[in-house]
């Protein structure tokens, strides 16, 4: 399986896994670590990849089974059900996020501009890392169960609180002129999403990753920077 490039080089299928397998050791009922973690990088790659098909909600564990090439009776080794399955890859993608977000590197944490730009920058190069994982989570959420619903919708709030925090950190330095912080996270949070749903716009326009960051940075700091500090950048 190839990994992705850039700084989150080492967020594979398995090394993703491994942080699932962890998390649901006291659940999960194969007793090898490296045969557990095999396993469910085959299940969970099944898993997007019949999602991306045919839709989560029409996927049966049949289908999984037949795509993965883990038994049915293995299947139930890993997960319950298939919602337990779900919970478990949205957990994956939330409690990652929330990790990443959470260690600015000290030079951009000393500044709220700065902060604001490592924040969009991290966000989407975790995405195109993850970008299945973000494309299941985002085009699926509308089918979820309720408690998967509510879950994605918690998870996406916490992402835009990590924005807001900064936000108003910013405001109360007069780094940025905006009224309301939660609104303006919420707004900057769907250009961050379109990088990895709309994937086929930017691939036919030739937009790299790097193009895509910093048109988004220069977008969002024209629009909230006092003119003092646009002035500076």
């Amino acid at each position: 399986m190839t990994g992705p490039a850039g700084p989150f080089a080492d967020f594979t299928t398995e090394t993703l896994c491994a942080r699932i397998l962890e998390r649901h050791r006291s659940t999960i009922r194969v007793q090898k670590d490296h045969v557990a973690v095999k396993k469910l990088a085959l299940i969970v790659d099944a898993v997007l990849d019949l999602s991306n098909k045919q839709g989560f909600h029409a996927t049966s564990l049949r289908d999984l089974a037949q795509a993965s090439g883990v038994s049915m009776g293995s299947l139930y080794s890993y997960f319950d059900s298939k919602n337990t399955l779900l919970m478990m890859i949205l957990a994956e993608v939330s409690f990652t996020v929330g990790e990443v977000l959470a260690n600015p590197p000290a030079e951009a944490a000393a500044d709220p501009v700065k902060h604001l730009d490592w924040l969009i920058d991290t966000h989407i190069r975790l995405t195109e890392a993850m970008q299945r994982w973000f494309v299941f989570a985002f085009m699926e959420a509308k089918f979820f169960p309720v408690q998967a619903r509510r879950f994605a919708v918690d998870s996406e709030a916490a992402t835009e609180a990590v924005f807001a925090t900064v936000l108003r950190r910013g405001v109360a330095e007069k780094r940025f002129a905006i009224t309301d912080p939660d609104l303006t996270a919420a707004l900057i949070k769907p250009l961050l999403q379109d990088w990895y749903v709309k994937r086929g716009k930017y691939r036919k326009r030739g937009t790299t990753i790097e193009a895509y960051i910093a048109a988004v940075s220069n977008l969002v700091d024209t629009a909230i920077l006092k003119r003092s500090d646009q002035a500076i950048e």
